[in-house]
């Protein structure tokens, strides 16, 4: 049985390993592969594994041995699951691998945003210290979280754990979610409507599904809603907000700033505006990406593997 891996640099960039994979069959692993080479390179296969290289109808039509599709990420968007479905094909996907790496970094970009710790360092080695008249200096006012509010926008696995840190900072937490959850250990936190929220926080964190309802939810209308000092933060999908309003919002000094990991189109190109927006930390799509994540993405998809080869599928989105 041959398992191809279309894309596995970006799990595995050589810190891991393939081998409990490789113990389920032939594996031939590729770094990266093209849209056009995608049929070549899976002619064979009846395992196929991706992260973000796309299957679509056409391509799993011309794939005559394909039986798995296993999809090394959360998202499964890029494979068309009901050309899948009806060839017989079963799709998994890997869930709740990450969620300790994206509230590490959702905190990693608000305390960016309060403390301001690069751009400190940077005065410091260009010597701003070494000739400061006092014994200390700041470039700018600095930012208390504890007793500040925070907007969680979705209150799944990872919005309920950004709450459990927020509320360790000694943070206020409000939630807007489609469907409340009465959680234990998060009994102070207060749900509250959209607008209300994007009203009342200091700091909004998108932690939604992108669906109808959500795309584009951080819009013109939103953001003149919030405070002047309040701070965005997205790790969830670009397409939650519209970027123009959001870089015309930061420039003109009608919020704060804003800490992002996802963009609409990744890679960007050079024309988006967030690129030169001001107060705007972007990061390059890696709040999944610590080794311990990824080592448990591995594990998950090598264990979803193995459970279709058993006929004891799990994980499955088709």
């Amino acid at each position: 049985m041959k398992i191809v891996v279309l894309d596995g640099y970006t799990l595995n960039p050589g810190d891991l390993n393939w081998d409990e994979i490789g113990s389920l069959g032939e594996l031939v692993v590729y770094d990266r592969t093209a849209k056009e080479d995608i049929v070549t390179r899976a002619a064979d296969a009846e395992i196929v594994l991706t992260n973000k290289t796309p299957l679509s109808a056409e391509c799993i039509g011309k794939l005559p041995h394909l039986r798995y599709i296993g999809v090394l990420a959360t998202g499964y968007n890029i494979v068309d699951t009901q050309a899948a479905a009806q060839r017989g094909i079963v799709v998994t996907n890997v869930p709740d691998y990450s969620t300790h790496s994206v509230v590490q970094l959702v905190f990693a970009l608000l305390l960016a945003h309060a403390s301001q710790v690069s751009a400190h360092s940077d005065a410091v080695h260009r010597e701003q210290w070494a000739t400061c008249p006092d014994f200390s200096f700041t470039l700018s006012p600095l930012r208390e979280i504890s007793g500040k509010t925070l907007g969680i926008i979705g209150f799944g696995q990872i919005g309920q754990q950004v709450a459990r840190a927020a509320l360790a900072f000694g943070m206020e937490v409000i939630v807007h979610t489609r469907t409340v959850k009465l959680v234990p250990g998060l009994e102070t936190v207060r749900f509250v409507p959209r607008e209300e929220l994007f009203r009342m926080a200091d700091v909004v964190s998108l932690h939604s599904p992108l669906t109808s309802d959500t795309t584009g939810i951080v819009n013109s209308d939103t953001l003149d809603l919030m405070k002047r000092s309040a701070f965005l933060i997205n790790t969830a999908r670009g397409g939650h907000v519209v970027e123009a309003d959001l870089a015309q919002a930061l420039n003109s000094g009608r919020i704060a700033g804003a800490g992002l990991d996802v963009l609409s189109v990744e890679p960007p190109p050079a024309d988006n505006p967030l690129l030169h927006a001001a107060n705007c930390i972007i990061t390059p799509h890696i709040a999944w990406a610590t080794v311990e994540a990824r080592s448990r993405l591995m594990s998950i998809a090598a264990n979803n593997l193995r459970a279709f080869l058993s006929a004891d599928i799990q994980n499955q989105v088709n």
